[in-house]
């Protein structure tokens, strides 16, 4: 999967978006889970803040 985000962000435009990795902790079992995200980086603080699942 890296080969393909660095490959994506080698295009004209690919500087525009930023690999956001946000931990998610399940209701059922309480463990933590990894969710990654491409978003412009002009949204991640906007992304972040409304806390998306």
């Amino acid at each position: 999967m890296a080969k393909k985000v660095v490959a994506t962000l080698k295009t004209p435009g690919g500087k525009d978006w930023a690999k956001v990795i946000r931990a998610v902790k399940s209701e059922k079992t309480g463990a933590y889970t990894f969710k990654e995200e491409m978003v412009l980086v002009d949204k991640v603080q906007e992304y972040l803040a409304t806390g998306n699942k």
